[in-house]
């Protein structure tokens, strides 16, 4: 008997982040975190700022994400999850010296929006967003293991 699993692919506007069978993933919504599970109803919905981790084979796989949305249907014996995210990177990707530089941008963002002038206001929030949660993410799974790739 086929052991159920889930086809999870994570895309952004600018590359294809993971494609892959996973045994469940969780995900952060606008109304909280949720797991999902191989045949899990379908459902569209608004991902949060925070961290889309897939367990395969017992191992976890985190991903940073911001913003976007995501749909679950199912196909006969596969669940299929598509991603569709404004900013999505893996975590082994963050270096000690990106999350420097992401710390440093932040409060130079953080600075600029302050100032209140007429300046790009949205995409500068957008912006201090995928700093900051580049840096929450990272400083949460730096002590933790995952798969690196």
């Amino acid at each position: 008997k086929m052991v159920k699993k889930i086809k999870l692919k994570i895309i952004t506007p600018d590359a294809l982040v993971l494609d892959e069978l996973v045994d469940q993933v969780s995900l952060p919504t606008k109304n909280g975190e949720i797991t999902i599970l191989p045949g899990h109803i379908p459902l569209i919905t608004d991902l949060s700022s925070g961290d889309i981790v897939s367990l395969v084979n017992n191992e976890y796989v985190p991903i940073a994400v911001v913003g976007g949305f995501v749909e679950i249907k199912n196909n006969d014996n596969l669940t299929e999850v598509a991603i569709l995210a404004d900013f999505a990177e893996h975590i082994a990707n963050l270096s000690e010296e990106i999350i420097k530089e992401a710390k440093i941008h932040s409060e130079e963002l953080k600075k600029e929006i302050d100032k209140k002038e007429k300046i790009d206001f949205e995409r500068l929030s957008i912006e201090l967003e995928r700093s900051l949660t580049r840096v929450k993410i990272a400083d949460k799974w730096r002590t933790k293991k995952y798969r690196k790739f």
